[in-house]
């Protein structure tokens, strides 16, 4: 595997994991602290692939992304479904009560957020990324400050690990896509599709469309809507389908052309969920 791949936050981090487990853990990073900068990697040729979380099972979905992976026609070419996995970590020769504060991204925090009831001692403080917090408590040798991050960064930067384990709810799972900005070959052993649509304001036009994707055994996994930015109270659709023969799918692409306004595949691959 020579090509590059970018993903939001640090050596270390979930992006990281996910990447690792896709193309080997001898793949080539560029570590972005947003997901505009990954995006924006892909868009310059720095970067062939990226790795972007999508949605969680707690926080639900990560909107923005939806946005970015449309707005600047990036395709999606795989997923994969990671249990998500907090630790709180920190320089050694530290107890929990030598800690002042913890620093990570606000997802993590939250998800932490019933743990840290427990230490009213502790400040939370929003960070850009989780491994890249583990990553500076490192290199500036912070006393006092402790991450939260999975249990990579903790190998990766020689921290220890004070708690494991301390996500709220144990069964906390977040898709991950894998995009692309060249249109990919299609292979036929596919069985999941994004696509979006837009639909006029008539009554029972999103009813129609999605009997329709019934009709040709879709099976409806996601429905997200966006509104669209230059046009008051209209929305786009996104919308995730699995399916077991290809061909059901073609029969779906061919009527939902006809039915929908501004319709468009953002990724034809197949199903990450085990």
């Amino acid at each position: 595997m020579n090509k590059i791949i970018a993903i939001q936050g640090a050596q270390g981090s979930n992006h990281h994991k996910v990447a690792c487990d896709f193309y080997g853990e001898s793949v080539k990073l560029i570590e972005c602290m947003s997901f505009d900068i990954l995006v924006d990697a892909l868009l310059d040729t720095s970067a062939d692939l990226g790795v972007m979380a999508l949605e969680n099972t707690i926080a639900g979905s990560i909107i923005p992304n939806y946005a970015l992976i449309d707005k600047n026609n990036l395709h999606i070419i795989g997923e994969e479904y990671l249990n998500i996995h907090h630790h709180l970590m920190a320089l050694e020769g530290q107890s929990i009560e030598d800690i002042k504060e913890v620093w990570s991204h606000p997802m993590a925090l939250l998800q932490c957020k019933e743990f840290f009831k427990k230490y009213p001692h502790i400040k939370l403080v929003e960070d850009v990324d989780t491994a890249e917090v583990a990553k500076r408590i490192a290199k500036q040798n912070l006393v006092g400050i402790a991450a939260i991050a999975p249990k990579i960064a903790a190998e990766i930067f020689k921290l220890v690990v004070l708690e494991d384990e301390i996500q709220t709810i144990k069964d906390n799972s977040t898709r991950f896509v894998i995009v692309q900005t060249a249109k990919p070959e299609v292979d036929e052993d596919v069985n999941k599709a994004s696509i979006k649509f837009q639909l006029n304001h008539k009554r029972g036009s999103l009813a129609a469309i999605l009997n329709a994707m019934s009709d040709c055994k879709m099976n409806l996994t996601k429905i997200q809507s966006l509104p669209v930015i230059d046009t008051p109270w209209k929305y786009s659709f996104f919308v995730d389908v699995t399916f077991e023969d290809y061909k059901d799918y073609q029969k779906a692409y061919s009527l939902i052309e006809i039915m929908a306004e501004e319709f468009k595949v953002l990724g034809v691959y197949k199903n990450g969920r085990k």
